[in-house]
């Protein structure tokens, strides 16, 4: 949808979401928001209001998944979506943490990341199918295109959700809803600040934003960026899979 005016964010306390909520702030709009941490979403809603959108922020936690239901569906019998951008996600398991293959991290990366995504979409898909239109932007990662060594669960996660979002856009494509898949490089944030490796190329949470929101005005299927980065991800798949491997577990960082 070129000219969305109802939009739910997840994981918009911070980094990305927090972007995209200020991104699309303007008189007219109606904003729901979630992340973890009040104080910082409150201060995001306030400046989303000051831009003149109506907003309503919520701590809801996206493994839960009976209350991000109730939460949308009431946000959505009051204000009918127009895009829904599932934005939530954590790591923890990139750099020098890689090879501990902590069992819980793993399996909150994948509750997040992952079962977060489908708690988010689920609730206002049948709603959306009925009313034949509407937009979901599932955020991936330039990790999502293989499985990294250097981050297991962290690029598992994303290559489910990106596999997801492109399968999932062939299916509702006859009810005129439209998918994306947003795969951004290393954008600076809470997230990336944690990190103890090189981030080549790293952009700034306003300018992925702008690449972002350009991406879903043209409903493209797949919203990478930058393109060197993607250049290079691209060049990797085509190796044999024991070359890339070989390749990639080099770039393990020692302890």
């Amino acid at each position: 949808m070129k000219n969305p005016r109802s939009i739910l964010i997840t994981g918009a306390s911070s980094g990305i979401g927090e972007a995209l909520a200020r991104e699309y702030a303007h008189p007219g709009i109606f904003l729901a928001l979630s992340g973890r941490n009040r104080q910082r979403l409150n201060a995001v809603a306030a400046a989303c209001r000051d831009k003149g959108a109506e907003v309503s922020a919520d701590t809801v936690d996206v493994t839960d998944r009976d209350a991000m239901a109730k939460w949308i569906k009431a946000t959505d019998a009051d204000h009918p979506l127009d895009l829904i951008i599932a934005n939530a996600g954590i790591s923890g398991d990139s750099g020098a943490r890689a090879s501990d293959l902590d069992e819980n991290l793993t399996r909150d990366i994948f509750a997040v990341n992952m079962a977060g995504v489908l708690n988010t979409i689920f609730p206002v898909i049948e709603d959306m199918r009925q009313r034949k239109r509407g937009q979901l932007a599932l955020v991936s990662s330039m990790a999502g295109c293989r499985g990294l060594p250097s981050a297991p669960a962290y690029s598992a996660t994303k290559v489910m959700v990106k596999a997801y979002g492109e399968a999932l856009r062939g299916v509702l494509a006859k009810d005129r809803i439209g998918v994306s898949v947003i795969c951004p490089g290393f954008v600076k944030s809470r997230l990336t600040d944690k990190n103890d490796f090189p981030m080549p190329m790293i952009i700034s949470a306003p300018k992925a934003s702008r690449k972002i929101r350009k991406g879903l005005e043209k409903n493209k299927i797949l919203i990478a960026f930058p393109w060197p980065f993607v250049s290079f991800m691209w060049c990797l798949n085509l190796l044999p899979p024991t070359w890339a491997n070989k390749l990639l577990s080099r770039e393990l960082p020692k302890k």
